[in-house]
């Protein structure tokens, strides 16, 4: 049976979690470094071509393609949150169903799905639960544009 510890501490992850994908959709990029992660935080989203490094490489990176016209609309919808406590640290495997608007160079635009985990590792900091390290793993895509290798 969980302790009341471990299940604050599991909805704290889960909540951070959801909120994460609300900040990422809403392109509120910034509030990431305050509300997410943590300072020293290495994220790895190469599985869909993004970025690997630190904080402020990712947030470059998300400011430059997310807030651009590339992406106009996308939603990150979380599911299967699964999270191992251990103490102050935690590890996690979120699954998340993608679908993302992306402008074509015909002025058209076309919606297209990622199917994927998030595979995390989290701390626990004097501003509670923050996202230490993510990778993202691919599962599957579905009408991605030819020239997007995934």
């Amino acid at each position: 049976m969980l302790s009341q510890q471990e299940l604050s501490d599991r909805f704290e992850i889960q909540d951070m979690v959801f909120h994460y994908s609300h900040l990422i959709d809403s392109k509120e990029i910034e509030r990431l470094r305050e509300e997410i992660f943590t300072e020293d935080a290495f994220i790895d989203y190469s599985a869909f071509g993004g970025s690997v490094g630190t904080l402020d490489e990712t947030l470059e990176f998300l400011k430059a393609s997310l807030t651009s016209e590339l992406f106009p609309h996308s939603q990150h919808l979380n599911a299967n949150v699964q999270v191992q406590l251990d103490g102050d640290r935690a590890t996690g495997r979120v699954m998340c169903f993608n679908p993302m608007e992306m402008a074509m160079p015909d002025g058209e635009n076309t919606t297209f799905f990622l199917g994927l985990w998030y595979v995390d590792e989290y701390r626990r900091t004097d501003k509670g639960w923050r996202i230490a390290r993510r990778k993202e793993v691919k599962s599957w895509t579905f009408n991605t544009p030819d020239f997007m290798t995934f």
